[in-house]
């Protein structure tokens, strides 16, 4: 750890959570390394980053999406918010807003960032920012300020800026409306009379209209945005 000025301002308590040890061991190096930053803790999943965040009421927890088994990110941030909210209520704890969550993962799509600040993430940091960048979303997110990295800034502002549902077509959505029925290509194919060629097509259309890469996240933003009937 670096050690901080007794007389100067208290460091930014910070609690660790990724699945990842090798991971968890980059961050620990680069965080010691940031004047006024502190690392208190560190978790392997999302039941421990609950646990940790309540008994040691860190700053900020820095929070990675994809746990693994369990618990997942969006579901512990959730809880995260909730115990600091409940804590902010009866006036304990060592902060009185009680502890911010800072998204720190590789995963940029609109689903993804969607949950996690519905779910109360203060901030959304991609793993590829520079070092410089991730001391400052920490400390903004420290003192309750949103910090995005650029690539999601310029996401969610398109969104805000009334970009609107996507314009899918009759035959997108007929197979987006399949697709949340958890049917596969070929079965898609034979409910829609088109060949599974034709399928990934529109699987392939509907992905880069809606954003995302992924089947299950191409439905999740279709619920987000009412798309499907």
């Amino acid at each position: 750890m670096t050690p901080t000025d007794p007389t100067g301002p208290a460091p930014v308590r910070i609690l660790l959570c990724d699945d990842h040890a090798v991971v968890r061991a980059g961050l620990l190096a680069l965080l010691g390394s940031a004047p006024g930053i502190e690392v208190v803790g560190e978790a392997g999943g999302g039941e421990e980053a609950v646990a940790l965040a309540a008994r040691l009421r860190p700053d900020v927890v820095l929070m990675d999406l994809q746990l693994g088994a369990g618990m997942d990110g969006i579901e512990a941030t959730r809880r995260i918010v909730a115990d600091a909210a409940a804590v902010t209520e009866t006036g304990g704890g060592r902060s009185a807003h009680g502890p911010y969550v800072l998204v720190l993962t590789t995963y940029d799509t609109d689903a993804d960032i969607t949950r996690a600040i519905e779910a109360g993430a203060t901030g959304y940091l991609l793993k590829a920012e520079r070092p410089e960048e991730l001391f400052s979303a920490i400390r903004a997110a420290a003192e309750g300020r949103t910090a995005l990295s650029p690539p999601v800034a310029g996401r969610v502002m398109a969104r805000m800026r009334g970009a609107g549902r996507p314009a899918l077509t009759e035959r997108e959505r007929d197979i987006l409306g399949q697709l949340a029925r958890g049917l596969g290509n070929r079965e898609i194919a034979r409910a829609l009379f088109i060949s599974e060629a034709t399928v990934k097509t529109h699987l392939g259309r509907i992905y880069d209209k809606l954003g995302v890469d992924t089947r299950a996240g191409a439905v999740a933003v279709a619920k987000e945005q009412r798309l499907l009937s």
